[in-house]
């Protein structure tokens, strides 16, 4: 699996993050198939959070045997700074390892949000003294919304992020707004030597209203290869982009895995021409008729 340098940390991620929100809620066997699969795929990076259910324990039982094989990332949801350092020492201890090689600022969205983590007394602080402690090696910040590469281009004047996870994919990119945002972020990241990674690559749509959901994705993804394909072509063809983290059902990981191994094939007009066929495609971070919006992004919808 092609490798890209994660900006001054100098990690060569493979281009294919494991996306461990996939592990939330799966019993033991099914993550650990799932994580072998990776592994034997050649992923060598993984993303957690506490807010992913048993992802933490999971990954933890596998680090006595893998962890100076794959670069090993989590978040803290709070904002406080005591508090964010408390969960990155929780962090640490259900993976079983002494130290992170990156702690992420997790779901900031809006400057508001923004401000409370990078203000003072904020998480930042929290995580810096991890640093300072050696209990994280990097600290980075992620984000949802439309207005997360915005905020996202503010936190690197604030504070000097090593890395960013943002969203990106062929439909948000059709917005003139956020594609507007996004470049600037990515220029932003590439002058500054931040590592620039992406979310949400296989997004279709939220759920329709009334359906049950049929993946542990919060919102409907894309579960056709073909689809898949070009969506991980499309995302992957910004050089600017280190990696793209998988979507959080372990059943798409394959499919993930295949699309990249296609990406080649792929040009930009076999892409573009995949995609704007994907019915019902939109953006989902915006309220859409007849598709169920989680109470969650409301405070990340514009003029909240």
């Amino acid at each position: 699996m092609e490798t890209r340098r994660l900006g001054r940390l100098e990690h060569l991620s493979t281009v294919l993050i494991y996306g461990g929100a996939a592990l939330s809620d799966v019993p033991q066997d099914v993550a650990d198939d799932s994580i072998r699969f990776a592994l034997e795929a050649g992923i060598n990076h993984f993303d957690t959070a506490p807010a992913y259910g048993g992802s933490e324990l999971h990954l933890g039982r596998w680090m006595p045997t893998i962890r100076d094989r794959i670069f090993l990332a989590t978040k803290t949801g709070d904002r406080r700074a005591d508090d964010a350092y408390a969960s990155i020492v929780r962090s640490l201890e259900r993976l079983r390892v002494e130290r992170v090689d990156l702690l992420q600022l997790h779901a900031v969205g809006d400057l508001e949000d923004l401000g409370a983590a990078t203000g003072p007394g904020g998480a930042v602080e929290g995580a810096a003294r991890a640093k300072d402690e050696s209990l994280v090696a990097a600290i980075g910040i992620t984000g949802h919304g439309m207005q997360a590469p915005a905020v996202h281009l503010e936190a690197l004047r604030r504070f000097p992020f090593d890395t960013v996870l943002t969203p990106f994919n062929h439909r948000l990119a059709r917005e003139p707004a956020y594609l507007r945002d996004f470049d600037a972020l990515a220029a932003e990241t590439q002058a500054r030597d931040v590592g620039l990674m992406v979310i949400k690559t296989g997004a279709r749509n939220l759920w329709r209203a009334g359906e049950t959901p049929r993946y542990a994705t919060w919102y409907e993804p894309l579960d056709e290869q073909a689809h898949i394909d070009a969506a991980v072509a499309f995302a992957l063809a910004r050089p600017e982009v280190t990696g793209i983290a998988t979507a959080g059902d372990v059943r798409l990981l394959p499919m993930f895995v295949e699309a990249e191994r296609r990406r080649g094939s792929l040009g930009s007009a076999r892409i573009d021409e995949e995609l704007w066929r994907v019915p019902e495609f939109e953006p989902t971070f915006v309220r859409v008729e007849g598709r169920e919006f989680p109470d969650w992004l409301g405070p990340l919808l514009p003029g909240s």
